[in-house]
């Protein structure tokens, strides 16, 4: 009787656990990601260019071949290891070679191979094929975000930074995912006219990253002292995702990439708002700022691109150095912290933050300089940062 009781008990615990396993699920459960991933996807995403179209043909082409070429070999061995065993009195054949063996099983595979290399071969000498593009576009890798620059083409002069969402990575730190874009969704998306050409210029500032969206069919390294090149057309309309593809350090996972793509009508909007910002706030780097004003606009770009290491109560974590209490912040001499900004140290552990403008330089170190337990009343202006940069 105690057996069966323990045995029953067993039983209950086992479908406790199911069940707890199963309303966990349903209540993480999310959607696909038009775009992106989808749930239980097992084979290549839809395709959104011509490029990821011959990707797909392609990888259906070598698949089915190969399974072909599979079925055919094992097949006939199989079938003569069966047919021919020594238990129905066959027995092995005394020839030592033959010609027309020799001609069949270098020619057979010979012809499969060229089969094959003919159409992967016109499919990546497209892929390499950059000219004529309508818009170009400059791709920089930092730890941990994409910098874009607009280099040719409608939306000419655009830069920004694109980098992951504050409330992702909230969610991310709680353990807390919500969403069907989870980790994916970023501040500032790349944004891209359907149906026009555009070139990718891709490099690093720090490591080796790689930036992939699998509905174009595009993946490029972007190497720090390289400038590598690709491209993609967008056929539909639609936002895309994709993640830097490249180990790059501890916060790799957080490095999304959105592409949006807009009709032309759209995109040219698009851009003239774009414009309009850019012209607000093209700061006068001789302006002289009072230390509330920079504090305020500091820990904007605090949250924005220190946050992720330094947290945003500056304590730092493992091998991140504080910002709270560190000697080089509460230094008098504030040409060292402007110093660490423009070039980073410790072998890029702090990276290099020139692509910042002088005034967002020097807001973020004032703020540093007077938050948390620093409270040196120092105030660093965007002409100390434009000096510093000469």
């Amino acid at each position: 009787m105690k057996n069966i009781s323990r045995k029953l008990a067993s039983l209950l615990s086992r479908v406790g656990i199911f069940t707890g396993m199963a309303l966990a699920t349903a209540a993480h459960a999310v959607n696909d990601l038009p775009g992106g991933p989808a749930v239980n996807q097992l084979n290549l995403g839809p395709a959104a260019s011509k490029i990821a179209e011959w990707q797909h043909g392609l990888h259906w082409f070598m698949l089915i071949l190969c399974s072909v070429i599979f079925v055919a070999v094992f097949g006939v061995m199989f079938y003569s290891i069966f047919k021919h065993r020594k238990d129905k009195g066959y027995k092995p054949a005394t020839f030592t070679d033959s010609v027309a063996v020799e001609i069949a099983w270098t020619v057979v595979p010979f012809l499969i191979v060229i089969g094959m290399a003919l159409p992967a071969t016109k499919v990546l000498v497209a892929q390499k094929d950059t000219t004529n593009a309508d818009l170009t576009i400059k791709i920089t890798g930092y730890q941990w975000k994409w910098g874009y620059d607009y280099l040719k083409g409608e939306g000419e002069g655009i830069g920004f930074i694109s980098t992951l969402d504050t409330t992702q990575r909230a969610m991310s730190d709680a353990g807390k995912p919500e969403g069907d874009n989870y980790l994916l969704k970023v501040d500032n998306p790349l944004v891209v006219p359907v149906g026009k050409k555009v070139r990718i210029i891709t490099t690093a500032n720090d490591v080796i990253h790689a930036w992939m969206i699998p509905a174009f069919g595009v993946k490029q390294d972007a190497i720090p002292g390289f400038v590598r090149d690709n491209w993609f057309r967008a056929d539909k309309t639609g936002d895309f995702y994709g993640q830097c593809v490249e180990l790059c350090g501890k916060e790799h996972a957080y490095m999304p990439i959105h592409v949006k793509v807009l009709s032309a009508e759209d995109y040219s909007k698009w851009v003239e708002g774009e414009k309009k910002k850019l012209a607000a706030k093209a700061d006068d780097p001789s302006k002289v700022w009072t230390l509330d004003d920079l504090a305020k606009r500091g820990e904007k770009v605090y949250a924005a691109n220190c946050a992720a290491c330094h947290q945003a109560n500056g304590k730092g974590a493992g091998p991140i150095k504080a910002v709270d209490g560190s000697p080089v912040v509460l230094d008098a001499d504030k040409s060292k912290q402007i110093a660490v900004l423009l070039n980073g140290q410790a072998n890029g552990a702090m990276p290099a933050w020139k692509q910042l403008s002088d005034t967002d330089i020097a807001a973020v170190i004032t703020y540093t300089k007077n938050n948390w337990s620093n409270k040196t009343g120092q105030i660093v202006q965007p002409a100390d940062v434009l000096a510093a940069r000469k």
